[in-house]
């Protein structure tokens, strides 16, 4: 029976979760300079395109069935949902736990359309896309990233995801992750550094100024983001429970504790606090608290909120001294942060709302638990990296995922879209006109 107060809270849940991808795209345009403000946050927008096709086509069913994949179920789905067929009138059958006893009421109360559980998990598929982008800012092909989106969401995204949650190796041998911190974070931040690694530093990287053009930008999409992760978080219990709200809560207090600890590190560091680092902090415990929020007491939320935001304010500075341009630090916050969210169940988890789980050490679990917490960010990230330097390589050596030297240093928005993102005169800042040949010559405008 269809309860129809879970299935309200899901679809509010699933809106939630996509509005990140506009708010990441804010988050990330104003990052940028303001000759890539339009192209970052194209990449972002068109990630929700070829996402969602291939979410319909192929990717649900490779993520989520386990009907008809015999043996290799441990590694992908089955083909029986192809099409979203077999979804229409099916019904996610799950359990609310109250207070550790499953009741027959809450069991039934339990129950929501398959069609709204397959809306949701899309949303989570595009928003790990769409976050590789800001790795490679400035400088990336259009039409090269479009193609690196469709086919790493197939051959990583779908795959990680059944690995963990659709009934896959990783979830068999029982590591936890509420909401993405390995399938979302983790994953992203790992092919964020492979394709950093492929396309190679910005022109002037660390011989020009490379700073956030449009501060205003970073902060509302910071708010959107943190708004849309109640969603991301709470919605990941898949039933209006305790455990929902104790994610949302735990939530709340990561992201909070975090973006303070982000600013006391600059302030002790740099002499004073930024914006972009109430920002990055924010995010950064956002990023740690996601596989945690519902195995965890608020007492332990501070504590890897406060973690988060130390160790991500100093992960960031690795790349100018390990060489990579990592654009907007999507290594430093999404890779470290989730890790760090992970690997701290192994310590933190109490699991209060839930029976037959491992607690962590501090609750007198076993040390095996830890074990698959650095299990699975190993697994997965090795995984992403690999893969993603394969896929990146690929479309480097055929269609060239690098922009032109030139076409960078005079702006991707111009020469790529033929627009710019702020109407500043008829000469662009880089000196480009919009009618200029560079800009609209079909020869010349890179896809």
């Amino acid at each position: 029976m269809i309860d129809s107060g879970t299935t309200a809270w899901m679809l509010v849940c699933t809106a939630l979760v996509l509005l990140m991808t506009p708010g990441l795209a804010f988050f990330y345009g104003g990052m940028t300079r303001a000759k890539s403000v339009l192209n970052m946050m194209m990449m972002s927008f068109v990630s929700i395109i070829v996402v969602t096709v291939a979410w319909v086509l192929y990717g649900y069913s490779l993520a989520f069935d386990q009907s008809s994949n015999g043996t290799l179920n441990f590694l992908v789905g089955g083909l029986d949902n192809l099409g979203l067929s077999g979804v229409f009138n099916a019904v996610y059958e799950g359990l609310i736990q109250q207070g550790g006893q499953v009741t027959a009421e809450a069991a039934a109360a339990d129950n929501f359309p398959m069609m709204v559980f397959s809306a949701f998990q899309l949303t989570f598929a595009i928003i790990t896309v769409a976050l590789i982008s800001g790795a490679i800012a400035d400088r990336a092909k259009f039409g090269a990233w479009v193609l690196f989106s469709l086919v790493w969401a197939t051959v990583v995204y779908f795959p990680v995801a059944h690995w963990v949650w659709g009934g896959g190796w990783l979830g068999q041998l029982g590591i936890e992750d509420f909401a993405g911190g390995t399938v979302v974070h983790i994953n992203a931040g790992a092919a964020a550094l492979a394709l950093a690694l492929v396309l190679g530093k910005r022109q002037g990287w660390r011989k020009e100024p490379m700073r956030p053009h449009n501060l205003t930008l970073v902060l509302l999409g910071t708010g959107l983001l943190w708004f849309g992760w109640f969603g991301f978080n709470a919605g990941s219990e898949l039933a209006p429970d305790q455990t929902a709200g104790l994610a949302f809560m735990n939530t709340q207090i990561a992201a909070a504790v975090a973006a303070g600890a982000w600013m006391v590190v600059e302030k002790l560091r740099d002499g004073h606090a930024t914006t972009l680092g109430v920002a990055s902090g924010a995010v950064a415990g956002l990023v740690a608290i996601t596989p945690a929020c519902g195995f965890v007491d608020p007492w332990a939320a501070v504590v890897i909120g406060l973690l988060a935001g130390v160790a991500c304010a100093y992960a960031v500075g690795l790349k100018y001294r390990l060489g990579f341009d990592d654009s907007l630090d999507v290594v430093g916050v999404h890779l470290v942060g989730g890790v760090i969210g992970a690997v701290s169940l192994g310590f933190f988890a109490a699991y209060p709302f839930l029976e037959q789980q491992n607690e962590g050490l501090f609750y007198g679990g076993p040390i095996s638990q830890l074990g698959l917490q650095v299990l699975g960010p190993v697994a997965v990230g090795g995984y992403s990296f690999v893969i993603s330097w394969i896929i990146a390589k690929v479309i480097d050596k055929t269609m060239g995922f690098r922009l032109d030297a030139d076409r960078e240093v005079a702006g991707i928005d111009i020469t790529t879209h033929a627009e710019t993102g702020y109407d500043l005169g008829s000469v662009h800042a880089s000196g480009v006109t919009a009618s200029s040949p560079l800009a609209t010559s079909p020869k010349k405008v890179d896809a």
